[in-house]
């Protein structure tokens, strides 16, 4: 039986939203199984790619049934009115019976959403997974995969949602002032403490990997980047939650954004190293999309513009000359992610609360004039920016150590040394390029006895 839709749904928003979220969809699947597949040494192709992939359905099944209302439902956990988590319950029956999606408290004078609440759940459930498997890319290369296989639902539950409550459910964040337009904080700063972190617990590579790590295919690794790029459209062009101008603005500014660092990124490696680094335009197409992403709908292309060469020179430093302390070089962060995602993230959290235009409107649904949030740039922000930035790394340091101790209590955190020797085809028992013949190994040649 076909029925009408109801008066409140707009079409275009829902479509636009449900796009939006498959965009952020493909960032993981495949974006990052196929970056991760190609960028880590020919022996962690499978295992790095399958660590995603699980991470991104593990996270379905929690987001589901009791962590979307605990980053988006009603405020359960707080103190004196500042409240921290929501609410853990299902939210099946609610994605398909409730009229329209509700962000409780979210944002004061929000005009109400015009798709189901199944469009926002899914919409959530894609930034939610793509966090953890951010995060993954710190500790690539020896984490146990069982140990992988409990951590993920378990950090998604204690400690992404709190961050995702305190920011974007109508948390004490929220309630302060501090803004977050897409992730620069709940997603990339988040995920890069909490990689750092875990890297430090974990414990670093075998000597021989860490010192010699080549990517097994660069072309790979260049079709995850690109795929990660243009799937960045969704990440902050649907973050206003109507199709509207700022939702074009967003997506603009993170292209120009991301050019910018790009090219900042390739010149410094140019400068420094004589020749210019496809792995380095990488990590600065990266590094540009995080510092965009909290400041996409605040600020304007000038300001957008700022934010690429700023998040194309400090996370270039904090990679090339940070990284290579006596202090950094304690913990292995395998791909980097506190510089490409924390150093950047934190530079565009601050660099919104400078640069935001008060012209630019976030939350205008279509067909209304009426403003919702807009952001004044100045100070007082960049303050708000740096409470919001310290809440994260707080948050995600503790719950992040206390959650591999306690699995470590269960199964070892750690690839036992002969796997670690040999990769996928121990831990696994599949290769990534076993493509001879008809997909047959090839034999090992007889050891001729030595004379």
């Amino acid at each position: 039986m076909l029925l009408p839709a109801p008066s409140w749904l707009d079409s275009g928003n829902n479509a636009w939203q449900l796009a939006a979220a498959t965009f952020v969809a493909l960032q993981s699947i495949p974006g990052l199984v196929v970056l991760y597949g190609g960028i880590v040494k020919k022996k962690w192709a499978i295992n790095s790619a399958f660590m995603a992939i699980y991470a991104f359905v593990a996270v379905m099944v929690v987001w589901c049934l009791f962590d979307f209302n605990m980053a988006f439902g009603p405020h359960w956990l707080g103190i004196k009115g500042n409240w921290f988590v929501g609410k853990p319950f299902p939210v099946l029956p609610a994605s398909f019976e409730i009229g329209q999606a509700n962000i409780p408290d979210a944002a004061a004078g929000m005009p109400a959403l015009t798709f189901p609440n199944a469009t926002m759940v899914y919409f959530q459930f894609v930034f939610a997974a793509i966090t953890v498997i951010i995060l993954e890319g710190s500790i690539i290369g020896r984490m146990s995969f069982k140990a992988w296989v409990l951590f993920c639902p378990l950090w998604m539950t204690f400690s992404y949602t709190i961050g995702a409550f305190s920011l974007w459910g109508g948390g004490w964040l929220a309630q302060l002032g501090v803004v977050d337009f897409s992730g620069g904080y709940v997603i990339h700063l988040a995920a890069a403490v909490s990689g750092f972190t875990a890297a430090a617990i974990i414990g670093p590579r075998i000597p021989r990997d860490r010192h010699s790590f080549e990517p097994n295919s660069l072309l790979v690794t260049l079709t995850g980047a690109g795929i990660l790029w243009l799937g960045w459209n969704g990440f902050n062009g649907g973050d206003p939650y109507f199709a509207n101008a700022d939702a074009a603005a967003a997506v603009l500014n993170t292209n120009i954004a991301t050019a910018f660092a790009v090219l900042t990124w390739v010149a410094l490696d140019s400068i420094a190293y004589k020749k210019p680094s496809v792995i380095g335009a990488v990590n600065g197409m990266i590094a540009g999309l995080v510092g965009i992403t909290p400041a996409a709908g605040y600020v304007n292309g000038y300001g957008a513009i700022i934010v690429g060469l700023v998040a194309g020179s400090l996370p270039w430093l904090s990679m090339n000359k940070f990284a290579k302390t006596a202090l950094m070089k304690k913990v292995d962060d395998c791909l980097g992610v506190f510089h490409t995602h924390g150093v950047a993230a934190v530079c565009g959290g601050l660099l919104t609360g400078l640069l935001a235009d008060p012209k630019m409107i976030e939350y205008v649904g279509t067909g209304s004039d009426a403003p919702g949030i807009s952001v004044t740039g100045g100070l007082h922000q960049v303050t708000l920016q740096i409470y919001g930035a310290l809440f994260i790394i707080v948050v995600n340091l503790i719950v992040t150590f206390v959650l591999l101790k306690v699995i470590s209590l269960v199964t070892p955190l750690r690839l036992s040394p002969a796997v670690l020797e040999i990769g996928d085809d121990a831990a696994h028992g599949e290769e990534a390029y076993a493509i001879f013949g008809e997909g047959s190994r090839v034999p090992e040649p007889p050891i001729e006895p030595a004379e």
